[in-house]
C-alpha cells in the first residue's frame, strides 16, 4: 500500500508517495486545474503510476479556502451579533496600513454590510446574563436569512468567551427556520476575547465552509469512483494533518495548508541532517513561502493576517508570503523602473516559454534566456526560448536596456523581494541570519536560493532531496494535531489553580477525543503538549509559553514565570522584573504520530564522473561563462563542486553562482557554503 502526499499550488499539483512495505518513492509534477483543482490531484496519481486502490493514506494540502478568501469567490455568508456591532467585522482596530496615505482602502470586509445581522442580547465578562437573547428580534432576523438564500451564518455575541449560552439559542431558533443552513459560533471556533479577531475568523469558517464542503465531496466521490477506500488527511495550518469531515467543519485551519508540508519537510531535515535553525523557504510559480524552523518545530503565530486587517486567530505556522515565484510577471512601472511580480502567469496561460498563450516575461522566462534553465526542462517540456527572447525584447525595450541586462534585472529584482521577506521574518522574531541553513524548496527554489542568501549574509544553503516536491514530501511525515484554546485571564500569582487545572485538563480529553473521532486507534499514544498565552500585566500582545505537564500547583508558579521571561527576551529582546506575568488563556494539542518514510532513496553511481552531463553557457553578471552541468539524482559523497555550475535534478534546479562550494552529505542534500 502506499503513502502519498500531495500538494496542490497555484501552477504545480506535487505528489510524492513511499510504498508501505518495499519503502520505494515516487515523484509527480502536473500543471494545477484552476477550474477544479481535484482533477490535477487525480492526475499526479496517475502519473505517478500509483493505482488509487492501493493508496492506504492521501495526505492533501490544498489551497482552495486561501483562494476563495483571496478572491472572495464563495457564496455570501451571514453573520448575526450583538446590536451595536454590526460593523466590527470591518471597521477593525482602526490601524492604518500606510501612516500618511490619505487614499488607502480596507479590504472588502468577508460578509456584505446587507447580510450583517444584530439582535439585542448581553452577556458579561464574567458570563453573567446583564440582557436577554430578544427571541423575537432572532426569529425575525432567521426569517430575512431564509429569504435572502443564505448557505451559511456566522453567529459571534460579544463576550461570548465567557459564556455561549446566547450564541446557542441563537443557533436552536436560527435551525428552526434554516434547517439546512450551516452555522457557526464564535464561541466553538474560538472562545477568547478581542471580538475583532473572534468574530473575523468566525466569519471566515462560515464563508469557506460551502466551499471546502463542495471541495471535500468532489474529491472523495473522484477517489471512491476510482476505487479509493484508504484515509483522506489534509494538512493543517498549524503543522499537522486532519480528517476530510474536520476539514469541512474548520476551514479556517486550511488557510497556510500547503506551505504547512514544508515546514514539516524542514523539521524532519533537522532530525536527518542535524540542522538545529533552519530557515524554510519554498518558491513555486507564484508565490514566495520562508518561515523559521528550531529545534525541528516551526515558530506558531495566533495573529496571521489574510489581508490588512483581517486577523485570523486560530494557531498558525508563521509562515509569511510574497508574490515572487517563477511565474512572476515582469513589467515597467509609471515611473519607467522595472517591477518583478507580484502578478504572477500561474499555470493558464503559464510563462511565455511554455507555449500555453502567455505574452508578458516572467521569471522562469529570464531564467531560459540566461542559460540556467535546460531547454527541455529534464524532458518534460520543450520550451520555446524564442517566443521568450521577444517577449523580454518587448519589455527591455520600454526600459532602453538590453535584453540579457533586463532578464538578469528581473532575476535580481525578483530574488531581492524574497530577501526582503526573509529579512522581515528573522527581523520580527528577533533572530541573526548568519545563525541559520538558508533551505530551499520548490522547483524555482533553488535557481533564486544563493543569491537570496548572499543579500541576507545567510552562509549556507540546503537542497535537500525532493526539493521540488518538498511541500508534498513533508505532508507524509505529518502527524494528526488538534488544538484547542480556552480563555482565562488572572496574574499568574492570583490564579485559582483548581480552575487552571480544571480548564487544562476538560482541553486535553476534548482533543484527545477529537483525534480518535479522527480515526487516530491508540489513545494512549497520543502525545498532549500544554501551553498559555502570557503576557505582562498591562500588555496587549501575548506569547506561546510551555507548561509542565501534571497538576500545576504553587509550586510550578515561579518556574512558569521565568520560562515566560525567557520566551519573551527571545522574541522581543527584552524582558522585565518590574511588570506581573499574567495569564490570557490555556492552550491544548494533541498529536498522533504518524510512521515516518523511509530513508531517501539514492541513486549513486559507481562512476562519478557520471553524474557530469556537459557544458553550457551561463549568464552571470554581465557575461556568458562555461558552466559545467551535473546530475543532481547521480551526486554522490565524494563530489565537490566550485561554482558556477547548474545542478539538474527531476523537479528542480540548482544556480551555484561564482564564489560558492557544493557536496552532497550522507542524506542526499546538496550543501552549499557559500562566500559572504
Amino acid at each position: 500500500m502506499w503513502r502519498v502526499g500531495i500538494d496542490v499550488g497555484g501552477t504545480f499539483t506535487d505528489l510524492f508517495a513511499w510504498e508501505e512495505k518495499t519503502g520505494r518513492q515516487v515523484t509527480a509534477k502536473v500543471l494545477t486545474t484552476r477550474q477544479d483543482r481535484s482533477i490535477a490531484v487525480l492526475e499526479s496519481i496517475e502519473k505517478a503510476g500509483i493505482a488509487i486502490p492501493d493508496i492506504s493514506y492521501l495526505m492533501h494540502g490544498t489551497t482552495t479556502a486561501t483562494n476563495a478568501l483571496i478572491e472572495r469567490s464563495y457564496p455570501d455568508a451571514a453573520l448575526i451579533t450583538t446590536e451595536g456591532f454590526r460593523d466590527t467585522i470591518e471597521i477593525g482596530r482602526q490601524h492604518r496600513q500606510h501612516l500618511y496615505d490619505p487614499y488607502q482602502t480596507k479590504p472588502k470586509p468577508i460578509i456584505k454590510r446587507r447580510y450583517r445581522f444584530t439582535v439585542p442580547e448581553r452577556t458579561n465578562v464574567h458570563g453573567q446574563t446583564e440582557r436577554p437573547l430578544d427571541v423575537e428580534a432572532a426569529r425575525a432576523v432567521a426569517e430575512r436569512i431564509k429569504a435572502a438564500g443564505i448557505q451559511s451564518v456566522a453567529i459571534g455575541f460579544i463576550n461570548s468567551y465567557a459564556s455561549g449560552r446566547h450564541e446557542e439559542q441563537m443557533r436552536d431558533i436560527l435551525r428552526e427556520t434554516c434547517p439546512d443552513v450551516h452555522i457557526v459560533l464564535s464561541s466553538e471556533t474560538r472562545p477568547i476575547f478581542r471580538e475583532h479577531g473572534r468574530f473575523v475568523t468566525t466569519a471566515v469558517r462560515a464563508a469557506c465552509m460551502p466551499v471546502m464542503v463542495k471541495y471535500m465531496d468532489d474529491l472523495e466521490k473522484r477517489l471512491a469512483a476510482n476505487g479509493f477506500t484508504g484515509k483522506l488527511l489534509i494538512l493543517k495550518s498549524s503543522g499537522g494533518v486532519m480528517s476530510a469531515e474536520a476539514a469541512r467543519q474548520h476551514p479556517e485551519d486550511m488557510l497556510e495548508s500547503g506551505p504547512a508540508g514544508g515546514v514539516a519537510y524542514a523539521g524532519y531535515l533537522t532530525e536527518q541532517s542535524g540542522f538545529d535553525r533552519i530557515l524554510h523557504t519554498d518558491v513555486g510559480g507564484t508565490s514566495f513561502d520562508v518561515s523559521i524552523v528550531e529545534h525541528g518545530k516551526g515558530l506558531i503565530t495566533r495573529d496571521h493576517q489574510l489581508e490588512w486587517e483581517v486577523p485570523i486567530v486560530v494557531p498558525m505556522l508563521d509562515i509569511h508570503s510574497v508574490g515572487s515565484g517563477g511565474g512572476s510577471i515582469g513589467w515597467v512601472d509609471a515611473g519607467g523602473s522595472l517591477r518583478v511580480g507580484p502578478k504572477s502567469a500561474g499555470s493558464e496561460p503559464g510563462p511565455v516559454c511554455y507555449g500555453r498563450g502567455g505574452t508578458q516575461p516572467t521569471i522562469t522566462d529570464a531564467n531560459l534566456l540566461l542559460g540556467r534553465l535546460d531547454p527541455t526542462l529534464n524532458g518534460k517540456i520543450d520550451l520555446d526560448g524564442a517566443a521568450a527572447e521577444k517577449a523580454m525584447e518587448r519589455l527591455a525595450a520600454q526600459i532602453g536596456l538590453p535584453m540579457l541586462a533586463t532578464a538578469e534585472g528581473m532575476i535580481r529584482i525578483g530574488c531581492e523581494y524574497m530577501a526582503q521577506a526573509v529579512k522581515k521574518v528573522l527581523v520580527a522574531r528577533g533572530r541573526d541570519p548568519r545563525d541559520f541553513v538558508y533551505a530551499s524548496f520548490g522547483g524555482a527554489g533553488a535557481l533564486a536560493a544563493c543569491f537570496v542568501a548572499r543579500s541576507m549574509n545567510i552562509p549556507r544553503v540546503i537542497v535537500p532531496p525532493h526539493a521540488g516536491v518538498a511541500s508534498a514530501f513533508g505532508a507524509t511525515v505529518m502527524d494528526l494535531r488538534q488544538d484547542i484554546e480556552q480563555f482565562y485571564y488572572a496574574p499568574v500569582r492570583e490564579a485559582d489553580l483548581d480552575r487552571v487545572n480544571a480548564i487544562l485538563d476538560d482541553l486535553e480529553s476534548r482533543a484527545r477525543t477529537e483525534l480518535v473521532q479522527q480515526g487516530f486507534a491508540d489513545a494512549e499514544g497520543i502525545e498532549i503538549i500544554r501551553s498559555a498565552q502570557m503576557r505582562y500585566v498591562g500588555q496587549s500582545y501575548e506569547v506561546d509559553t510551555p507548561l509542565p505537564r501534571g497538576v500545576l500547583t504553587a509550586a510550578d508558579l515561579p518556574g512558569i514565570e521565568d520560562e515566560f521571561h525567557n520566551v519573551h527576551r527571545q522574541e522581543f529582546g527584552v524582558s522585565s522584573d518590574d511588570f506581573a506575568p499574567a495569564f490570557v488563556s490555556f492552550s491544548v494539542t494533541a498529536i498522533g504520530r504518524m510512521d515516518d518514510p523511509p530513508p531517501v532513496e539514492l541513486h549513486y553511481s559507481e562512476d562519478d564522473r557520471a553524474a557530469l552531463k556537459g557544458q553550457r553557457q551561463v549568464y552571470f553578471d554581465g557575461e556568458w561563462t562555461a558552466c559545467d552541468v551535473y546530475e543532481g539524482e547521480a551526486l554522490t559523497t565524494h563530489h565537490r563542486i566550485a561554482g558556477p555550475a547548474i545542478i539538474e535534478y527531476d523537479h528542480a534546479c540548482t544556480v551555484l553562482p561564482p564564489r560558492t562550494q557544493a557536496h552532497v552529505n550522507a542524506m542526499g542534500a546538496l550543501i552549499i557554503d557559500i562566500e559572504i
